[in-house]
């Protein structure tokens, strides 16, 4: 395509330079150096510029051309990199595909805003379900707690009446005491009655002995003292008679004296036995009471427990409501931060769209102003290159003027030679 493009030759070394099809500027170099021509054109019009009369104005006229040919160059690129047809859709497709993206981005956070506020919505539900369930709870421990306080004020009765016979017991163990220590006192008694009729008994039995032996003294002196012995017969019979009659009362006394000790003795036996019985019904009472004390220390501990487990149930239900209300209030937030975010993002979208249409719009100015600049810059380069065509002209009919005049003045010369 290279070979049978349209070329022209180069301006400084003559070779043929390939054009380009498309219109504008054409290629007054070779472009495969480097731009190594233009520029040793460039530095010869430089030596030449500062000659002095028409040399140095027509190599500043041709450095002016070549700043030109290189402004329009780049601007004819610039204009078709960026203001051609494919650049301007190009541009319009990045546009509209950043307006897309701001759009699927938009779109995205809306869902996620719904999710957000479809996730906010089921955590109040659990929150407003747990809520309720504390409530439950709450009661089924108040219910607990009335329950623990009735077994409470049960086992505080229990606790009163075993105290009571607890009381009636002691007052019976302490009359059995009384009653023991009145039997143990009558035996004493009773001994010490029977110790004396004991003591009289041997007496009378000594002296019993005494008169037997005065009596047989007196059987002895009968002879001598009928009368002695008769009388001491006679006394001997009233002692025998107040010592039968002290026998049989000592032996009543003794008997009476048994029959109290079988007496002090059965009631001390029933007295220990009623003694041992009250201390049974009183360990027995003390047991009751260890129990219901027991019972009323563990029905305490549960009526305390289950005051904790109503006050955590109450400090829960507090705490769901808490949770449920900032869960609401969170739910609420996050809804009208999506429903802001969802306005947001169509704001954005409209802008966007708003911006995307101001940008083609000043693209397509651009444009227009574009063409119409590389319009007048291809009509100056075309009016400059006409009056350099026109000052090409001029320096050849001048140098041929003055080569003939040259010729003509060598002739004239060698002919006055």
């Amino acid at each position: 395509m290279e070979r049978n493009a349209e070329t022209r030759p180069c301006a400084h070394c003559g070779r043929p330079v390939p054009q380009r099809a498309a219109a504008g500027r054409p290629f007054r170099y070779c472009r495969d150096n480097d731009g190594e021509c233009q520029r040793a054109s460039r530095n010869v019009r430089m030596r030449q510029r500062a000659a002095p009369g028409l040399a140095g104005q027509v190599a500043r006229t041709w450095e002016a051309v070549d700043r030109l040919d290189q402004l329009v160059a780049t601007l004819s690129e610039a204009l078709h990199a960026e203001l051609s047809p494919a650049g301007v859709d190009r541009q319009v497709a990045e546009v509209r595909a950043e307006t897309s993206r701001q759009v699927l981005a938009a779109h995205a956070e809306r869902d996620e805003a719904r999710r957000d506020a479809e996730h906010a919505a089921e955590a109040a539900a659990q929150a407003r379900q747990q809520a309720a369930e504390a409530v439950a709870d709450r009661a089924t421990a108040a219910q607990d707690a009335d329950t623990a306080r009735r077994a409470a004020q049960a086992a505080t009765a229990q606790a009163r009446d075993a105290q009571a016979a607890c009381d009636e017991a002691r007052q019976a163990a302490g009359a059995a005491a009384a009653r023991q220590e009145q039997a143990e006192t009558d035996r004493d008694t009773a001994r010490r009655e029977a110790e004396q009729a004991r003591t009289e008994a041997g007496q009378l039995r000594g002296e019993l002995r005494e008169a037997r032996e005065a009596a047989a003294d007196a059987e002895g002196r009968a002879e001598q003292a009928r009368q002695a012995a008769e009388q001491a017969v006679r006394e001997a019979q009233t002692a025998r008679a107040g010592a039968e009659r002290a026998r049989d009362q000592a032996q009543a006394d003794r008997d009476q004296a048994r029959a109290d000790a079988q007496e002090a003795r059965s009631a001390a036996d029933q007295a220990r036995a009623e003694l041992v019985t009250a201390r049974a019904e009183a360990e027995q009472a003390r047991m009751e009471l260890s129990a219901a004390r027991a019972d009323a220390e563990q029905a305490r501990v549960e009526l305390s427990a289950a005051r904790a487990e109503a006050e955590g149930a109450r400090a829960e239900v507090e705490r769901a409501g808490l949770d449920a209300r900032a869960a609401a209030a969170q739910a609420t937030a996050e809804r009208q931060a999506a429903a802001r975010d969802r306005e947001d993002a169509q704001r954005m979208v409209e802008q966007a769209r708003a911006a995307a249409q101001r940008d083609i719009d000043e693209l397509r100015r651009q444009l227009d102003a574009a063409h119409a600049d590389a319009q007048a810059a291809q009509d100056r380069t075309a009016q400059l290159s006409a009056q350099v065509s026109d000052l090409a002209s001029a320096l050849a009919a001048l140098g041929g003027a003055r080569t003939g005049a040259a010729a003509q003045g060598g002739a004239q010369v060698i002919a006055q030679r």
